[in-house]
């Protein structure tokens, strides 16, 4: 289980070091090309991506599918009513909906759950 979404960019401390100057006394030396860099891994990690990669035991209902992420003490429900889409790959399904972010599911059987809840959806209606 993984969820697909972006953060906020944490920057790191300006990096750079003190300079004892013989005439101007001690000051802040910045490097800015080490905060440059920085920068940008921070950007690149903020991006939206599949975070939050965990085991979960998942069960397909008529109402919805509900997982229970490996530690957690309770279930996290996503109703077939508010499911945007369902794309499957080779081995996950990726379920898409109105009010959260998407959802990828892997595994063996992710394949044939696909298959399952667009049934559910379609004869639902």
């Amino acid at each position: 289980m993984a969820r697909f979404y972006g953060t906020e960019v944490v920057y790191a401390r300006p990096a750079g070091y003190f300079e004892n100057h013989p005439t101007f006394g001690r000051s802040w030396v910045p490097n800015r090309r080490l905060d440059a860099r920085r920068l940008q891994e921070a950007e690149a990690a903020a991006e939206p991506q599949w975070r939050d990669h965990t085991v979960a035991r998942v069960v397909l209902t008529s109402a919805g599918v509900r997982l229970k992420p490996c530690g957690s003490p309770g279930w996290l429900p996503f109703d077939h009513a508010l499911l945007a889409g369902v794309t499957t790959g080779q081995p996950e399904v990726v379920l898409s909906y109105t009010v959260c972010a998407p959802l990828l599911l892997a595994g063996p059987a992710a394949q044939w759950l696909g298959v399952a809840i667009e049934h559910l959806r379609r004869t639902a209606v």
